[in-house]
């Protein structure tokens, strides 16, 4: 249970990195997409399922994102 707990926390600790460097970093969607390799609605769907709780990407997948986001 802990580690389950351990892992969501820290699954919205980034979630939140990722939303607010994205924004700090003045990208669109789209363009963190490119960087990504993916397509803009990609990450406009993944953002908007964390947002509502109703995805749970990898956290190599929030990872990617946040890098992409510098």
């Amino acid at each position: 249970m802990k580690a389950d707990y351990d892992t969501n926390i820290t699954k919205y600790a980034i979630l939140d990195e990722i939303l607010s460097a994205r924004r700090e970093a003045g990208l669109t969607q789209a363009q963190v997409a490119e960087r990504m390799g993916t397509k803009a609605s990609a990450v406009a769907r993944l953002e908007s399922a964390l947002v509502s709780g109703k995805h749970s990407p990898s956290i190599d997948t929030l990872r990617k994102i946040r890098r992409c986001c510098g």
